[in-house]
């Protein structure tokens, strides 16, 4: 992912624009027009027809207003899409402060797997830079929370927290494709691989196949949190690894140890 350097100005305009308005403390009456308002109406068009349909010429009619209105309050559509993917994301979950740090971590990748169903053009709106916005900032604070509990160090619990958010949005990612693209049943899918895959040519996969016939059956009932079971298997083999990690190097080492 490629990051601009911290004194860019595009770096800086995307900061002021994501906190405009929403840092509280703003004196005066407010402007008949506001960043947020904008990019509310942005996030229900996006909702409504897709990421397709937006347009700063459709956002202005929703609003009322002239298209050179928006953009002297957002400059171009590129920044419009950053800050209504940030309102469109919301607050991340409240987490049980008494829950162990594997239910925690669960629970918030329900949360944002729930999140991208619900509004999956955010995943199509490009990542150039680091979180900055005030959700984004607090969905990682979230997460990072009972990373740390665990006993990962501050670089460790962020290394972690960027390769879970990554796994989760692209299996998100890989769900909504698939789901455009193709309408037919898991099942029928099924039947269909079971006519060309042979196991004399495909061993490995002839016998994950047969298998997942049988898996999918006995779990299903058992999905966590709502999540595909490819993904609630994925996401327990991390939370083992985190568990394994802390437990042969000790909790709070340094992050220069990994």
């Amino acid at each position: 992912m490629a990051t601009r350097d911290s004194k860019s100005p595009d770096l800086e305009r995307s900061l002021a624009l994501l906190w405009s308005g929403r840092a509280g403390g703003r004196r005066g009456p407010r402007p008949k027009l506001s960043v947020e308002q904008i990019a509310q109406a942005a996030i229900r068009v996006a909702d409504a027809d897709g990421l397709e349909a937006l347009s700063m010429q459709r956002i202005a009619a929703e609003l009322g207003y002239s298209t050179m209105s928006l953009y002297n309050h957002i400059p171009s559509k590129d920044l419009l899409l950053e800050v209504a993917a940030d309102i469109g994301a919301g607050q991340p979950p409240e987490i049980d402060g008494t829950a162990d740090f594997r239910d925690a971590v669960r629970q918030w990748v329900a949360a944002l797997w729930a999140g991208f169903q619900t509004r999956p053009w955010i995943l199509r709106v490009p990542i150039d830079h680091s979180p900055i916005g005030p959700n984004q900032l607090a969905w990682l604070d979230r997460l990072l929370r009972p990373l740390l509990a665990a006993g990962l160090a501050g670089g460790q619990a962020r290394a972690a927290a960027m390769h879970l958010t990554a796994v989760v949005r692209g299996t998100a990612q890989i769900s909504v494709d698939l789901a455009k693209s193709n309408q037919t049943s898991a099942v029928e899918l099924g039947r269909l691989l079971d006519e060309v895959i042979d196991e004399r040519a495909y061993p490995a996969l002839a016998a994950v196949h047969a298998a997942e016939a049988v898996e999918t059956a006995e779990t299903a009932e058992h999905e966590g949190h709502g999540l595909p079971v490819e993904l609630d298997f994925g996401v327990n083999r991390f939370l083992d690894g985190v568990e394994a990690w802390v437990a042969s190097h000790g909790k709070g080492r340094s992050p220069g140890a990994m």
